[in-house]
C-alpha cells in the first residue's frame, strides 16, 4: 500500500504536469474501488453523494463533521489513489475553526481537499469577501504545516447560490490564489466560453465539475480551454439511484426483472472489491 506521502505526492504531480485528469466522485468504500478498478489516477468525494446514501437532503448540516471525517476515512482506506476530499465550509464561520477540518481529513488518509465560501445561512449564503478570503488563508496555513505535500482547494460558490456575477467569482478565485490555495474551483459554471474566461484570469489549477456544466462540453475541449481537473461531484450516485429506480418501478408496475441482465456480475465484484 504507498503511504500517504507517496499518494500526496502523485495527486500533486497531477496539477503540475501537462493536459487535463478526471476525478470521480465514489461516495463509499465499494464505489472508491470500483472507480479505481477502472484505471482513474485519482479519487474525490462527494457531499451530496454522501447525503444521498444516508437519506438526507443535501445542504448546510445536512451531514455532521463527524461523518464526513469518517466517509473519507472509508474512502482513502479502500484505495491506493490519492483521496481529495469535499470539506464543505469546514463546519465554521471563524477561519482557525473553520482550518481545523484540513488537519482532521489529513489524519483520515487524505491528500487534498476543499473548503468553500458558502455559509449555510439562506439570508446570506455567502460569506463576506474578507472573511472568505481569511478563511482560505487560515486553511492554508493549516495545509503548508502537514508533513506532506496537501493540495488545497478553494471554491467561490457564487453560481449555486443565485449570484451569477462572474467578476465577483473572479475577484474571489484571485484572492484565494493569493491567499494560498494551490487549485480553485468556481462550481456552476456551465458554458465553454465562460470557463475559458475564468482559466485566462486565475493563475492557479482550475477545477470544473461536470454536474453543473454543459454535458455535451468533453475533456478534450476543457483541456483546450485550459481547465486542469474535471470531477463529476454527486452526479454519479444521482445516476445510480435513477437506475435502481427504474428497476424498482419495473418491478412494481410490471413485475419485469430484465433490468437483472443490466446488474455487474457478482464473480466481477468479488474481483474488485479483494484488490
Amino acid at each position: 500500500m504507498r503511504t500517504q506521502a507517496e499518494r500526496a505526492r502523485m495527486f500533486r504531480a497531477l496539477h503540475e504536469r501537462p493536459g487535463i485528469f478526471v476525478m470521480p466522485n465514489p461516495w463509499d468504500a465499494g464505489t472508491a474501488k470500483l472507480f479505481a478498478s477502472l484505471g482513474f489516477e485519482a479519487l474525490a468525494t462527494t457531499s451530496l453523494g454522501l447525503a444521498n446514501a444516508l437519506g438526507r437532503v443535501d445542504g448546510a448540516l445536512a451531514i455532521s463533521r463527524e461523518e464526513l471525517i469518517a466517509n473519507c476515512r472509508a474512502i482513502a482506506a479502500a484505495t491506493e489513489l490519492p483521496v481529495n476530499a469535499d470539506l464543505e465550509n469546514g463546519y465554521a464561520d471563524d477561519p482557525g475553526e473553520a482550518a481545523v477540518i484540513i488537519r482532521l481529513a489529513a489524519d483520515a488518509g487524505i491528500v487534498g481537499g476543499s473548503i468553500e465560501d458558502a455559509s449555510g445561512d439562506p439570508a446570506r449564503p455567502i460569506y463576506d469577501f474578507n472573511l472568505a478570503v481569511e478563511r482560505v488563508a487560515a486553511a492554508a496555513e493549516v495545509a503548508r504545516a502537514l508533513p506532506f505535500p496537501f493540495t488545497f482547494t478553494a471554491r467561490a460558490e457564487n453560481f449555486l447560490h443565485g449570484r451569477r456575477d462572474l467578476d465577483d467569482t473572479v475577484r474571489r478565485l484571485q484572492a484565494f490564489a493569493a491567499a494560498g490555495a494551490d487549485v480553485l474551483y468556481a462550481p456552476g459554471l456551465r458554458d465553454l466560453e465562460t470557463i475559458r474566461q475564468v482559466v485566462a484570469a486565475v493563475g492557479k489549477p482550475l477545477n470544473v465539475v461536470m454536474s453543473a456544466a454543459d454535458p455535451e462540453l468533453t475533456a478534450q475541449q476543457l483541456a483546450g480551454a485550459g481547465v486542469k481537473r474535471i470531477s463529476v461531484g454527486g452526479a454519479l450516485s444521482r445516476l445510480a439511484f435513477a437506475a435502481v429506480r427504474e428497476a424498482a418501478v419495473a418491478m412494481r408496475e410490471g413485475g419485469r426483472f430484465q433490468w437483472v441482465r443490466d446488474t455487474m456480475p457478482t464473480q466481477e465484484l468479488k474481483a474488485i472489491f479483494s484488490q
